[in-house]
């Protein structure tokens, strides 16, 4: 078996790596040596955003690693306070100089604005846009469910790349992955190992599930590496969160086992129901109207 990240072909035909790192909550103090120890370690995937208010120490690590720009395929998000056509494609502008590059390799929109869904249209057109003109690779979603993906394939053009969600054993959005399946969307999962417990019940507990420990002593994996073979044998990218060497290290170790059958039944049959972050359609201007800093 190979033991490099595979990459993943996009529906525009542009290659991502399957296994990425995240940076969501990760300080800006913290960040930059992150992304720099991912790198070292093998990782061509970083995913940031906006609102997570690091976009320059994500660049500062690509920077400071010493590998080329090109090897790196950067993805980060508008956040929904940048939404609206002209709006958007600032937002554009914002990120690449904070990250200091000149083109994105992913763009995605952060969530969908339900209590304003126009503006939400409005932005993944900028997006169309950028893309059509070459300053980003491809361009996506997040959070996005199934009625509001419906609404934005019937009204804009171009077919989201990626839809980036919540998904882990607990909450695994199965309807969701169906549609992103049928229109040819790559699902892409963040707190893929769990990490978000806000609104999860107190027993669930994924680092200390008994299934996954089970699964993991037969393979001599921890349950973190354990969740994330599960995402890559199905055909999803995960985007694993940590500042921590080792921990960056042991997420990256994943390549060389494989669940059988009757182990990747044993994950699917943890699920809960369960969202671990917020509600989409709790995402609001009134609630989560954030300005994004212009640099």
């Amino acid at each position: 078996m190979s033991a490099y990240n595979p990459l993943i072909t996009l529906n525009n035909g542009v290659q991502m790596p399957a296994l990425g790192l995240g940076v969501y909550q990760s300080s800006p103090e913290d960040t930059a040596s992150a992304v720099e120890a991912a790198i070292a370690r093998g990782y061509r995937l970083i995913d940031t955003a906006a609102a997570y208010m690091n976009e320059r120490q994500v660049g500062e690590g690509i920077r400071n690693s010493g590998i080329d720009r090109a090897e790196v395929f950067i993805e980060t998000k508008v956040w929904i306070t940048d939404y609206g056509f002209d709006a958007t494609l600032h937002a554009f502008d914002k990120a690449v100089g904070k990250l200091g590059v000149e083109q994105l390799d992913l763009l995605i929109l952060h969530q969908p604005l339900t209590t304003a869904f126009n503006r939400t249209l409005d932005a993944y057109r900028a997006l169309e846009t950028l893309l059509a003109d070459g300053r980003v690779r491809a361009i996506g979603v997040s959070n996005f469910m199934p009625e509001q993906l419906q609404r934005l394939l019937a009204e804009t053009a171009v077919v989201p790349a990626v839809n980036q969600i919540e998904l882990h054993p607990y909450f695994q959005q199965a309807e969701l992955q169906r549609v992103h399946a049928e229109h040819g969307i790559l699902t892409q999962a963040w707190s893929p190992i769990g990490g978000i417990t806000a609104y999860r019940p107190a027993d669930k507990n994924a680092f200390q599930d008994p299934t996954l420990l089970e699964i993991g002593r037969a393979h001599g994996k921890s349950a973190a590496q354990v969740m994330l073979r599960w995402h890559l044998q199905a055909g999803r990218s995960a985007i694993p969160k940590s500042v921590k060497p080792a921990r960056i290290a042991e997420n990256f170790d994943v390549f060389d086992f494989q669940l059988s059958a009757g182990e990747m039944a044993a994950i699917d049959a943890l699920e809960t129901g369960v969202r671990g972050g917020p509600e989409p359609e709790d995402i609001t201007l009134e609630n989560y109207g954030i300005a994004i800093p212009e640099a």
